[in-house]
């Protein structure tokens, strides 16, 4: 390091510490957290009205990307899998937390006789629960789907789906620590396909199923995020999440945040009243205008989450590695509509076409319909929240099915269907992969493919409110400066690796994907 120095000051009085001349050992911890839900407006905002908070200390010291996006479609997998594997669903294989593979097999076909093709089902639903409904934070494999592994039929793990490594395998490979804490267990996807990326994983299930969903209310989804918060700071201080005995301080660790997101979606914080001692029962969630103004309900979530930031800067600090750490704030996607007065929930998409005067003999509508009833078995399958993907049981009929939507656009509140080229320019191709969809429907914004009276906001689709998300990469020794230039957050996963002194190129999705690290950190 010391040579390294005295050529700097050779070349320049001027030079000054960077990350890029830290990358020699100096950055010894990467600190990543998703704010899920946290636009760039949302920044903006609470770094000016709130001067001292921890996101105007952080962005005080680090670059702010104003035009960062995730890759689309935004949903949590694909938005994770950006910033830990550099890539898109192109190379990770990944549309949704639950989609649809036309070679794996329902778990119910314990030998894999069936026909190939079902649903790829990794949510909350696969958790081993408790006679109380209450999840035991383990994934329970009687759930998964099932896949051919050397002639056996096998279950099919989160990490196992991944088709490409991840940034924690890459560190461990390094003989580095690693850790990670998030919403399911099904974030074991997070592993990497090697199953070993990280060394330290909690994943405290945030919804019950047939038990107590936190994320009814703001106040008891803080709760839940404070158990992944006190995880960070045990390991901050060299122990493992439990606060147990560690190695020490991960050189890559992390977490996701839920409130925002939660406060954004709710139309009425704790509406069915479970959760307890909540002071914001009933209260409006969301924005109050297309400005960005918070609700009560969103700016509890975003001081709660700022407090616990500062709580894991307070404890950097006290360790003493606070100017070794990068820290990193994103978010797996955004969530919109913004503007209130935007919000349409029309109902299922599918449910949409049925409605459609032709829909009980169209051969196109039928073939929706379909997709849509589909259970087990290789009959497709329809995921819609404020985008719709579609697996059509017979791809042949894709063509016609895409001129039927264009048809009805007006009726479906449809803004884009694609399908053929479209697809394929910006994904693989459906008939050679047997992860992408046939056809992606992004609707008019605003437009939530639900009749749910719980949420006012969604994400999944492709619009700007779903994809502009908060980036913000801060050290001590970086200056503050704002960068405008688009960029992905595909591109913080070589940026970690890079700050570390390992090779980004180590990343399958960023070879093949020609992802590049963040600017304006040289």
């Amino acid at each position: 390091m010391r040579s390294r120095r005295m050529l700097c000051l050779v070349v320049s009085l001027a030079c000054l510490p960077t990350v890029a001349a830290r990358a020699d050992g100096d950055i010894e911890h990467v600190l990543l957290i998703s704010v899920d839900g946290l636009h760039a407006l949302d920044v903006a905002r609470y770094v000016h009205s709130h001067p001292n908070s921890a996101l105007a200390e952080l962005s005080g010291h680090g670059v702010t990307y104003t035009n960062a996006r995730t890759p689309a479609n935004s949903d949590s997998f694909p938005g994770l899998l950006a910033l830990v594997t550099g890539g898109s669903p192109i190379t990770t294989g990944l549309f949704y937390d639950v989609s649809y593979d036309r070679t794996i097999f329902d778990p119910t076909d314990p030998t894999c006789s069936q026909t190939p093709g079902n649903m790829m089902v990794f949510d909350e639903s696969i958790d081993l629960y408790d006679a109380h409904h209450v999840s035991l934070n383990v994934i329970d494999p009687n759930a998964l789907p099932r896949h051919r592994v050397n002639g056996h039929c096998v279950p099919l793990f989160p990490h196992e789906a991944l088709r490409t490594n991840t940034i924690f395998e890459v560190a461990r490979a390094a003989g580095l620590h690693t850790a990670w804490a998030d919403k399911h267990p099904a974030y074991d996807l997070v592993n990497g396909p090697s199953g070993r990326g990280v060394e330290d994983l909690y994943t405290p299930e945030i919804t019950n199923v047939g038990g107590f969903d936190a994320t009814v209310s703001v106040v008891c989804t803080v709760r839940n995020d404070q158990l992944k918060v006190q995880a960070i700071i045990n390991q901050i201080h060299g122990r493992l999440h439990d606060g147990s005995r560690g190695p020490g301080v991960p050189a890559i660790f992390g977490m996701n945040f839920q409130a925002v997101s939660v406060g954004q979606k709710l139309a009425r914080d704790n509406s069915d009243g479970s959760c307890n001692n909540d002071p914001l029962t009933g209260q409006h969630g969301g924005y109050l205008d297309g400005d960005g103004t918070p609700t009560t309900v969103l700016a509890y979530g975003l001081d709660q989450t700022d407090a616990a930031l500062a709580s894991m800067i307070a404890a950097l600090r006290q360790e003493r590695i606070y100017e070794s750490t990068l820290f990193i704030i994103s978010a797996k996607h955004g969530q919109s509509p913004i503007n209130p007065t935007l919000v349409n929930k029309p109902g299922h998409f599918a449910d949409l076409v049925a409605t459609l005067p032709d829909a009980s003999h169209n051969p196109a509508a039928l073939a929706i319909a379909a997709a849509a009833a589909c259970g087990p078995g290789s009959c497709g399958f329809v995921q819609d929240d404020d985008v719709a993907l579609i697996w059509l049981g017979n791809q042949s009929q894709t063509e016609d099915v895409r001129h039927y939507l264009n048809v009805n656009a007006r009726s479906l509140f449809i803004e884009q269907v694609m399908a053929g080229n479209e697809i394929t320019l910006r994904f693989n191709n459906p008939l050679n992969d047997s992860r992408t969809p046939d056809l992606i429907v992004q609707p008019v914004y605003g437009t939530i493919y639900t009749g749910s009276s719980k949420k006012n906001a969604e994400h999944g689709g492709f619009s700007f409110g779903d994809t502009n998300v908060g980036l913000i990469v801060s050290n001590p020794e970086l200056g503050a400066k704002v960068i405008k230039t688009p960029v992905a957050t595909s591109q913080v996963a070589p940026t970690i690796l890079h700050a570390l002194g390992l090779d980004g190129d180590a990343l399958n999705s960023v070879r093949v994907e020609k992802t590049r690290k963040l600017p304006g950190l040289d």
